[in-house]
């Protein structure tokens, strides 16, 4: 299990569990009701279904690292999904471990919460000794597409849409990472 430190006096960082479920439930719906106006009713209410489900959150502590940040006042106000390699899907490979679910308050958005809990993916991701961390995104959401790409995530196909609209699946090779020479002051 990893360490998160404290990061500042507003916001924490820690590994999230079971006894986090009804917080996670309710910033998953916080969060991404953002989008219900770029979904069809339809599409938005099957979305609501699986956000207001204890289920999505169970069968994801269960396969995977959740990273939490909290306020001082331990309202979660953001997560993320490590899931490790091994764990296949119908768009991810067996041999990458992926992220589900970065979510943040809106109240929140703008504090580098999203990019923050994305590194902290990627350093337990390095120390696991993962090759290729994955993850999709849709067209909705461009904030996210904008941080993945710069943190140096890269598009490697579109993927059958989703709620109706369009998706991608990113790649990140952690090798790279892992291997960037250090500078020596010597």
């Amino acid at each position: 299990m990893c360490k998160l430190k404290k990061t500042n006096n507003r916001m924490h960082y820690r590994i999230g569990n079971y006894k986090d479920l009804e917080k996670l439930r309710e910033l998953g719906i916080k969060s991404w009701s953002q989008y219900r106006n770029e979904l069809t009713n339809e599409n938005w209410n099957k979305l609501f279904e699986s956000l207001n489900n204890s289920e999505t959150y169970i069968e994801l502590l269960d396969k995977s690292e959740c990273l939490i940040c909290e306020n001082d006042n331990g309202e979660i106000i953001g997560m993320a999904f490590l899931v490790s390699k091994g764990n296949p899907t119908e768009i991810y490979d067996e041999k990458w471990c992926y992220i589900r679910f970065v979510s943040v308050n809106p109240n929140y958005r703008g504090k580098g919460i999203g990019e923050e809990l994305t590194r902290k993916c990627i350093e337990i991701a390095q120390k696991n000794n993962e090759q290729i961390m994955a993850l999709h995104t849709s067209e909705i959401m461009k904030g996210a597409r904008h941080l993945y790409e710069k943190i140096g995530f890269k598009i490697l196909k579109e993927i059958e849409p989703r709620l109706g609209v369009k998706y991608w699946l990113y790649t990140l090779e952690l090798k790279e990472i892992n291997e960037k020479p250090t500078h020596n002051t010597s």
